[in-house]
């Protein structure tokens, strides 16, 4: 079902499903199934060999995540999105659907420290190079770039430095040179479109806010369908030239009568067929529960968040308070320009006069907010990272991400405003 409303309340309840066709169901209905019934050897065989599109096996497709996707997509103002296993999942395919052994990406050193670890080692194994650049100066990406690199990455908002990424504006550098930006929009959802400023793909951890409920892991990729992968051909080999693993494809133009989809269609069809990091029907189902109220959540998360960052500001024991609200210069004004609807994000970071101990101290003193290694629950959130989330990093690694010993992480939660500074006050206090 295509939905006319451009606005994200309307679009989160309503797109991709109105009712089950076999049953009339209005609940998105669990397909906990492995295949799918041909209708004949010819119907089969156009599925295989993509005349046609349907449902083949879960491990490539799925009718719940069907409506997960669309839903992203349409939300995203995207053409078509990839529910699949985990965030990390998403971040890896999305970049491994464009380089091959011997190439490059110019990534942001502002990352969540997995993501980091990712790009720094785990692609080195198999041949990329990650090239981390300080987004502070846009132009950083235009001198990373050669013609191997293959796609620019970073996060709109941080996590944890929390400095809103220049979307626009490394965007038209990498469109001027050929190059697509991948933005991760896990922190961001609802307050930020990244297609609307030039990116060419987004990605989430579905298992962040899109959820909200801590209790499934996921992920999703969607393409905006607004790059030209052909105009520069020689710098997409993977969409340009005959894929020997699927008939000799050329994604560009196998997927012409489809529509503007070569980039998510191969990242489907090969990527995770091949690698089978599918989403589970039921993750999908309870994210689309999720979804269904994260406007609402969204805005009691960033509600919630001004009022603790204000107070954290004025308090004795902390020294610097990382939010964007509170930023000045150049970081205030790209909060402002990609953030809307005044919302600054849920998460914020403050640093202690008492460094790592004072952390430490200030985290195993809470209450009510859990130690927990996630963003994005609907109950607040606290950790340390300098030694979790960001401790395999080395300490100049830590400190280019934006992690300092004394630094603590917050990701705030929908609970009354009252209980939240509560229990933030008495583990100051014990700091």
């Amino acid at each position: 079902m295509s939905v006319a409303s451009k606005n994200p309340e309307t679009i989160v309840l309503h797109a991709g499903h109105r009712a089950d066709s076999a049953t009339t169901s209005v609940a998105v209905p669990i397909y906990q199934t492995t295949s799918y019934q041909f209708k004949g050897t010819e119907h089969a065989a156009n599925l295989f060999a993509l005349k046609e599109l349907g449902n083949i096996y879960t491990r490539i497709m799925n009718p719940t995540c069907d409506v997960l996707e669309q839903r992203l997509a349409a939300l995203e103002g995207g053409v078509a999105a990839l529910a699949l296993a985990s965030g990390q999942a998403a971040t890896t395919f999305a970049i491994m659907n464009l380089c091959q052994a011997g190439d490059n990406f110019v990534t942001s050193t502002d990352l969540y420290g997995g993501t980091w670890n990712l790009f720094a080692n785990t692609m080195k194994q198999f041949g990329i190079e990650a090239r981390f650049v300080d987004p502070s100066d846009p132009e950083n990406f235009r001198k990373a770039t050669d013609a191997k690199t293959r796609c620019y990455y970073a996060e709109t908002l941080p996590n944890p430095k929390l400095k809103v990424f220049p979307i626009k504006e490394v965007a038209d550098i990498g469109r001027s040179l050929g190059v697509p930006l991948i933005m991760d929009n896990t922190a961001a959802p609802i307050i930020c479109r990244p297609f609307d400023h030039g990116a060419a793909v987004v990605m989430y951890s579905t298992t962040k806010y899109i959820g909200g409920h801590g209790t499934s892991i996921g992920g999703v990729i969607i393409d905006g369908g607004n790059f030209d992968w052909e105009k520069d051909a020689a710098r997409f080999p993977t969409l340009n030239t005959p894929d020997p693993s699927y008939h000799g494809a050329v994604w560009t133009q196998a997927v012409k009568p489809l529509g503007p989809i070569a980039y998510i269609l191969r990242i489907r069809v090969t990527l995770l067929r091949d690698i089978g990091a599918a989403m589970s029907p039921f993750n999908a189902f309870q994210f689309i529960q999720g979804l269904e109220t994260l406007p609402l959540r969204m805005r009691a998360h960033c509600d919630n968040a001004i009022k603790v960052a204000d107070w954290l500001a004025k308090h004795p024991k902390v020294t610097n308070v990382i939010f964007p609200k509170l930023m000045s210069g150049e970081p205030k004004r790209r909060a402002d320009t990609y953030l809307r609807n005044g919302a600054y994000g849920a998460l914020l970071g403050f640093e202690l006069k008492g460094g790592k101990e004072a952390g430490r101290t200030f985290i195993d003193a809470l209450k009510l907010f859990y130690h927990v290694a996630n963003i994005g629950d609907a109950r607040s959130l606290a950790i340390h990272p300098a030694t979790t989330t960001h401790s395999q990093l080395s300490p100049e690694d830590q400190l280019a991400s934006g992690v300092s010993e004394g630094y603590v992480r917050l990701s705030i939660g929908i609970e009354h405003i009252d209980d939240i500074l509560a229990d933030l006050d008495q583990a100051l206090a014990k700091s």
